[in-house]
């Protein structure tokens, strides 16, 4: 067990690189800095891979009949959307069913066809494929019907702005559920800096739906683009000696994915169900930049499948030191094994 005490974000900080960042090295004891700070962790050469993927206004304010009901949109199904139902004040609901109707702003009405993933669960699913007949397409309805998934220890109501990355655009498809949130703390003076010290950025595309996961929950499958150009300079930045940073576990599930036995990475795309852990450790991503999250399975065992359980289990226990602040809005981690 790591020891750790959580001390949550509950607002988007004034200035967003103006963030924590703990440098965790193995075999060195922890540095205290400041996001601004992260080009002087890194050396020459180093490749930094961010996630341009967009953030959606997924949420929607809805009623099961007479009672209030928030829908998240958690991505794209065949034949439908992957959606998870929230009472009003946060809690996951527990008594939804196949069949239910959900009545969502301008008179839309979306159907729980049926359980997800496993669709023979006929009630208390934590997520379902449901029906959502709107005019044109869904992302236009969310446009206007729509708002950023918020969870209960959020203070503030932040804009959708607050929950995009300074790197984020659209790809003409359904982006992130919810922001990938390690990258939040970039700005343009952070990625400058980086490119100064002669370090590189390679961008790729991973969307990510709910983030929700419960106690013994695998990852969903996400869908994921390798773009020809990161897998060189990736390639080229390995075969230099130098380090391979991923900027989130969004970033290095998806550099996992098309890397071979050898830590080759491919150009690739499509959907990834890989999940990072002991059996499967990381074989291209030497560092990791990583926000504080409550330590569910999954996150764990990626953030170990990269950095190992000693310097994982360090920068956990060390949080307290400097007060440092968790989830999307919170401070930041460099994990360098």
């Amino acid at each position: 067990m790591i020891p750790f005490e959580v001390r949550t974000a509950t607002a988007p900080p004034p200035v967003r690189d103006g963030v924590r960042l703990m440098v965790a090295r193995t075999g060195e004891p922890v540095r205290h800095s400041r996001f601004t700070d992260l080009r002087d962790a890194l050396e020459p050469g180093d490749l930094v891979v961010v996630n341009t993927s967009d953030t959606e206004p997924a949420a929607l304010d809805g009623h099961r009949g007479a009672r209030p009901v928030v829908l998240h949109v958690s991505g794209p199904a065949p034949g439908g959307w992957v959606v998870e139902l929230r009472t009003a004040d946060g809690e996951r609901v527990r008594d939804a069913r196949a069949g239910e109707r959900i009545t969502l702003p301008g008179g839309v009405v979306a159907v729980l066809a049926d359980a997800h993933p496993d669709p023979s669960v006929r009630s208390g699913s934590r997520l379902w494929r449901a029906r959502i007949p709107v005019e044109g397409d869904l992302r236009g309805y969310l446009g206007l019907a729509g708002r950023p998934i918020r969870y209960g220890y959020l203070r503030a109501r932040p804009s959708l702005a607050e929950f995009r990355t300074v790197f984020a655009r659209p790809d003409g498809g359904f982006g992130s559920a919810e922001m990938p949130s390690a990258g939040r703390p970039f700005t343009h003076a952070v990625l400058d800096g980086l490119r100064d010290r002669g370090i590189g950025i390679a961008e790729l595309v991973l969307h990510t739906g709910v983030s929700s996961l419960e106690a013994g929950e695998r990852p969903l499958p996400e869908r994921y683009r390798v773009p020809a150009a990161t897998a060189d300079a990736v390639n080229a930045a390995r075969a230099g000696g130098h380090r391979v940073v991923a900027v989130g576990t969004t970033v290095t599930r998806a550099l996992e994915t098309v890397a071979d036995e050898e830590g080759t990475v491919h150009a690739g795309e499509g959907l990834t169900e890989l999940v990072l852990g002991p059996e499967r450790t990381a074989r291209t991503v030497d560092g990791l930049v990583t926000g504080w999250h409550e330590p569910q399975a999954s996150h764990l065992l990626l953030l170990r499948a990269v950095a190992g359980d000693e310097l994982v289990r360090r920068a956990y226990a060390a949080t307290g030191e400097r007060d440092y602040r968790w989830h999307e809005f919170g401070d930041s981690c460099l994990l360098l094994p």
